[in-house]
């Protein structure tokens, strides 16, 4: 019989089960069943100081879920980092957390921002020492990557400082922080994970004894940045408006029209003006030149004056060094008229924007089309946004425009009488108070007799603020007398807007209850949104 080797080998052992020995470290965004948790944490790293209100982190995740993350290891929360975006040139308060924050609720979230601003980041006590911070870090460096986002601006704890603050002021226990002489335990993570101290801010949170109330100032460059390459101009605070309360009055011809055109445009420019603003149809002084008949037919003769009209008013830009918003004028796209506002930049491009919501007396006149899209144009002053008369009478829209950047809103306007001219203007006042921006109006005023639809006229141009204490005293920066014709010529300032949404007596942008309602507003480019 042949010798049995197996009986000598011993018994087969089972392959070692690697199940066993891993562990699970999941870096992810927060969920809101997570919000206990990451208060429990909060308690355990900063015992004595308030800890965040569930509603703040219910607010951070229903306004930007992707921006809040934590680490999840063997089934708990151990970590976590809150953030949002921001505007940079929104921004010179830094040192100011609440500010900045919106208090932890970031109902100032931009979306088109270019800075993420981390509002905290914690790790359990219990689990440092495990480079978890280096994980949150890393996780938001690759969401300002994925967004394209040019920096991310962080304010950090010092807690190591109270131990020298006897013998060291702040700024040179940071100096030799950076310098790695000297190890605190947030600011030298901070500074190993490519952040860059900016500077120190004191009193930032007075309740931090450990950091004796300051903060670091520190920022991380996005490399990977990619500008883009249609944003051509840069921020600025003052902006000087011309608006143009036009006399209505028959013409000979278009070159007389031109002459009246152009004169408005040169006081604009002799005054410095960065726009020119012109009425709505304020081009229906061209119906003196057409004959009498139907008014569709009219409004559509009307409409072939439209490449005089934009040839005029794109020179007129170019040669005078102002921006124009050029009233309004028909134009016939397809087989529909439409009444359109057009933006003439002073470096020769041209934008537009339809009215979106028609009249009774437009569609029966004379068969006007409505657009469907809300536009907010760059411009070397500035994002700014165009309603035309009856728009600026539906809220939604003003909103849409904020939401997309708009500080200026212009509302070129043409009412045959007062009431009709008071629900312009107070509606574009409401405007104004409630998205906390500038309302410009101008409009028509004289006669067109024997005109349909046309030949009656009442206006009075005016700048409208936010009613607060930085503005005029009746929210009206400044306005004309009614019916005569005239320009009026004022300075806007955006930085007292910027200060006014963070800072204001009450804040009607931000304070908006978006857990009850939304403005809805399907984008024909860009699909449904939420406002």
């Amino acid at each position: 019989m042949p010798h049995n080797r197996s009986s000598r080998l011993p018994n087969p052992v089972e392959p070692i089960d690697l199940a066993e020995f891993e562990t699970k470290l999941t870096v992810r965004n927060v969920r809101v069943e997570d919000i206990p948790a990451i208060i429990d944490i909060q308690k355990a790293c900063f015992p004595g100081m308030a800890t965040w209100d569930p509603e703040q982190l219910k607010s951070q995740l229903r306004i930007f879920p992707e921006g809040q993350f934590c680490i999840e290891y063997e089934g708990e929360i151990v970590a976590s980092a809150s953030s949002l975006i921001v505007d940079f040139e929104e921004h010179e308060d830094w040192h100011n957390w609440k500010a900045v924050s919106d208090a932890g609720y970031i109902r100032n979230h931009d979306a088109l921002g270019d800075t993420l601003y981390g509002i905290e980041i914690m790790v359990h006590p219990e689990f440092r020492g495990h480079k978890l911070s280096r994980r949150l870090y890393e996780a938001r460096k690759q969401l300002a990557r994925a967004r394209n986002i040019r920096r991310i601006i962080i304010a950090g704890r010092i807690p190591g400082y109270h131990t020298y603050a006897g013998e060291l002021s702040a700024s040179e226990y940071a100096d030799r922080v950076v310098a790695k002489n000297l190890f605190d335990p947030v600011l030298t993570v901070q500074i190993s994970n490519g952040f860059a101290l900016r500077g120190l801010i004191p009193d930032y949170l007075p309740s931090d004894k450990q950091s004796m109330g300051y903060a670091t100032h520190l920022e991380w460059t996005n490399l990977d940045f990619v500008p883009d390459p249609n944003q051509r101009f840069q921020a600025v605070t003052r902006v000087r408006l011309c608006l143009v309360q036009y006399m209505m009055r028959r013409v000979a011809s278009f070159e007389e029209f031109e002459k009246q055109c152009e004169f408005i445009v040169d006081v604009g420019s002799d005054y410095k003006s960065d726009f020119v603003v012109f009425p709505e149809l304020f081009t229906t002084q061209l119906l003196s030149l057409i004959p009498s008949g139907r008014p569709s037919d009219a409004a559509r003769k009307l409409a072939e004056f439209t490449p005089q009209y934009l040839e005029l008013f794109n020179d007129l830009a170019v040669r005078y060094n102002v921006n124009i918003v050029g009233g309004s004028q028909f134009a016939i796209e397809g087989e529909n008229l439409y009444n359109i506002s057009y933006l003439f930049r002073r470096d020769g491009t041209i934008d537009k924007q339809y009215k979106i919501h028609i009249t009774p007396n437009e569609a029966r006149w004379w068969g006007v089309s409505p657009g469907n899209k809300v536009q907010v144009f760059d411009t070397d002053r500035g994002k700014i946004a165009i309603l035309i008369c009856y728009d600026s009478e539906f809220p939604e829209l003003a909103r849409i425009a904020a939401a997309k950047g708009a500080k200026i809103l212009f509302v070129p306007y043409n009412t045959d009488e007062r009431y009709g001219y008071l629900r312009v203007r107070h509606c574009s006042q409401a405007r104004a108070i409630e998205n906390q921006m500038y309302v410009a109006i101008a409009g028509c005023a004289g006669m067109m007799p024997f005109v349909d639809n046309a030949d009656m006229h009442y206006a009075q141009c005016a700048v409208l603020t936010p009613s607060d204490f930085p503005f005029a005293r009746d929210a009206v920066a400044s306005e004309s007398m009614p019916n005569i014709e005239t320009v009026v010529v004022h300075d806007v300032d955006l930085e007292l807007l910027r200060r006014n949404r963070s800072d204001g007596t009450v804040r009607p942008w931000t304070d908006r209850r978006k857990d009850l309602y939304t403005v809805k507003y399907t984008d024909p480019d860009e699909g449904t949104q939420e406002i």
